[in-house]
């Protein structure tokens, strides 16, 4: 079964507009390319949960004839990571922008403060420096008024990881404000230990702060096309 598709998931307060840039240059290659809506973010679901989302990145796989290249940005490269525990046949690789996956039974996502029900963006103190550096001030602006808080549901849920398959579905790191080796000294030393079981990840540099889908998205269709 080949790779006939790649899959693209967005992370916290993203709807797949944020893909525009991305998905207009990897379609000029010919590629067959799907941003999933994640429920709760773009599709004005306030309940959703992650079984929610899971579902709709697996129908995303399950519709393809073939196998699927699934991309993660953030937070959603913990989606991408259980999209090969689940379908790990029909997972070809996962690429995993500027985030890492969590260990199963560990929290979707535990940062910040949920109000409300709800996830709000929080605003740009927590990103300063190389996270939104390229981001100038029109950029956060447009950036805070189109983002959509995300539901409890989603990020308090915990992470489910079945199938041990899933650590022989091959892994690219995209390294966005990090570099590869501060990755590899994360795997190195433990942090990271899903993608240390993974038994083969490659890394990939690009030159963008935590958002490349936005400031880089030409560059970033690139690597996703060469996946």
């Amino acid at each position: 079964m080949t790779a006939e598709q790649i899959v693209l998931l967005g992370g916290l307060w993203l709807d797949p507009s944020a893909w525009d840039g991305v998905v207009a240059d990897l379609e000029k290659q010919d590629r067959d390319v799907v941003a999933v809506t994640l429920p709760g973010q773009g599709d004005g679901n306030t309940g959703a949960t992650l079984a929610d989302q899971v579902a709709a990145v697996l129908a995303a796989v399950d519709a393809a004839p073939g196998r699927s290249v699934v991309v993660g940005h953030s937070a959603a490269c913990s989606l991408a990571w259980i999209a090969a525990s689940e379908r790990p046949d029909r997972v070809a690789k996962v690429a995993l922008i500027g985030g890492f996956p969590p260990a199963d039974g560990d929290t979707y996502f535990g940062s910040l403060t949920v109000t409300d029900g709800a996830l709000p963006f929080p605003g740009w103190e927590p990103f300063e420096g190389p996270d939104s550096d390229d981001l100038d001030e029109p950029a956060r602006a447009a950036f805070s008024a189109a983002a959509i808080p995300v539901p409890e549901g989603v990020v308090r849920a915990t992470v489910s990881l079945a199938d041990a398959r899933r650590y022989d579905v091959p892994v690219v790191l995209i390294c966005p404000e990090f570099t590869p080796d501060q990755a590899r000294e994360w795997i190195a030393s433990g942090e990271l230990p899903e993608l240390a079981r993974a038994k083969n990840v490659e890394f990939v540099d690009i030159d963008s702060g935590h958002w490349p889908m936005l400031t880089r998205p030409a560059e970033l269709a690139r690597i996703i096309a060469d996946l």
